[in-house]
Parts: C-alpha cells; sequence; structure tokens
C-alpha cells in the first residue's frame, strides 16, 4: 500500500507543477508534449484525476494515525 500512495503522490506532484506551469507561463507540458486533448494526454489527465481522488483518503489516515 505504501508504493500506490507513493505513486500517488508523484504523480499528483507532477499535475501539481503542470498546472504551475500553465497558471504561471499559459503552457501545458502534457499537451506540448502528447498532443492538445489527443487519446494519450487524456489518459494522463484521467489517470492523476484518479489520483487526486484517492488522495482523498490520506485525510482519513492521516487522522486515524494520531
Amino acid at each position: 500500500m505504501k508504493g500506490l500512495d507513493y505513486t500517488v503522490l508523484i504523480l499528483i506532484i507532477i499535475g501539481a507543477i503542470n498546472w504551475g506551469l500553465v497558471g504561471f507561463f499559459g503552457l501545458d507540458l502534457v499537451a506540448f508534449i502528447c498532443g492538445s486533448m489527443s487519446i494519450i494526454s487524456r489518459i494522463i489527465y484521467a489517470v492523476i484525476g484518479v489520483c487526486g481522488l484517492y488522495a482523498i483518503s490520506y485525510f482519513g489516515r492521516i487522522g486515524s494515525s494520531n
């Protein structure tokens, strides 16, 4: 389970960096590398979105570890 948590966290950080690039510089790195709304970029966005939803469970686990 710990490996999954680290993988999810890494993907969320990558997604956050991409959104930071969009906000600061108007550069969507995923679209730049994979093409704008290509099937590959849509899969990447979907995977990172699912990781974000999974990360919601971190709140429950943080609260129960105290």
